[in-house]
């Protein structure tokens, strides 16, 4: 990370915080994300999957009733899935 520890110990103390830059650098050392590392996001891999970030771009970039309506669908076909996972361990 081109740092010295004693910064890398600010960091870890809460004495310091690391620019965005840095952050974006040590997640990437890590094979993380900026949002995992700031507690955001609970898998290190959610916004890892381009093709799905692509996906959730799009579908941002829409008109608010056609997002509401691709949303609504999403949230319907992953409560179908919970459901079916719920009865196949049962």
């Amino acid at each position: 990370m081109k740092t010295s520890y004693t910064v890398i110990g600010k960091y870890e103390r809460d004495e310091m915080l690391p620019s965005i830059e840095v952050a974006k650098n040590l997640a990437r050392l890590l094979d993380t994300t900026v949002g995992y590392l700031l507690g955001e996001a609970s898998s290190s891999s959610t916004f890892k999957d381009p093709a799905m970030l692509q996906r959730l771009n799009e579908i941002n970039s829409l008109p608010e009733e056609d997002k509401h309506c691709i949303l609504y669908t999403i949230d319907s076909l992953l409560q179908n899935a919970r459901t079916k996972k719920a009865f196949a361990h049962k």
